[in-house]
């Protein structure tokens, strides 16, 4: 990478402010142009560079103060479709399929995000219905650890990672 796209990454892997056109500001603070900017990233995502770009949903800062995973159990020749019908409820932040193993059936994940506990169980009902899947679970988050992307070309290490990776190479 050129100092210009190690640049963007950099601005890019922080907080991008919610706005029309983010990539606007991104561009300005690279002192480059969106359509550069816009390039830049494209030809990172058809080279394999970048493979997607994602979004952190700080759910507490939006409004939810609940929510929980629901996991399912469906057929592999339905999948598709129910994630499809899954990802149409406006509540769910994220959706994905998982190997199931043998004492967890489950292979489909929806991360339900509510007003409360009992809406989220509101929702999750609504999806069984929808999807005449009624093999699911709901696991409600008890306490969130951690919730930070992956950081590139930092200027800065933390003194406490240094003496981890000295504690590891111990082992």
């Amino acid at each position: 990478m050129n100092d210009k796209e190690i640049e963007i990454l950099r601005i890019l892997q922080q907080d991008i402010p919610v706005t029309a056109r983010p990539f606007q500001q991104v561009a300005q603070q690279a002192g480059l142009s969106e359509k550069d900017v816009l390039d830049i990233v494209k030809t990172w995502r058809q080279s394999g560079t970048m493979r997607r770009m994602g979004t952190i949903l700080r759910h507490r800062k939006a409004g939810f103060s609940a929510n929980g995973m629901s996991v399912w159990a469906v057929p592999g020749n339905r999948i598709e479709q129910i994630g499809a019908i899954m990802i149409s409820f406006p509540q769910v932040g994220h959706c994905y399929q998982r190997p199931s193993l043998p004492n967890w059936p489950y292979n489909m994940f929806a991360m339900i995000h509510a007003q409360s506990r009992e809406e989220v169980v509101q929702v999750v009902e609504s999806i069984s219905k929808a999807t005449g899947i009624g093999a699911y679970d709901i696991l409600f988050t008890v306490h969130e650890f951690k919730k930070v992307s992956m950081k590139y070309f930092v200027d800065e290490i933390p003194a406490d990672l240094y003496q981890e990776i000295e504690d590891n190479g111990k082992e």
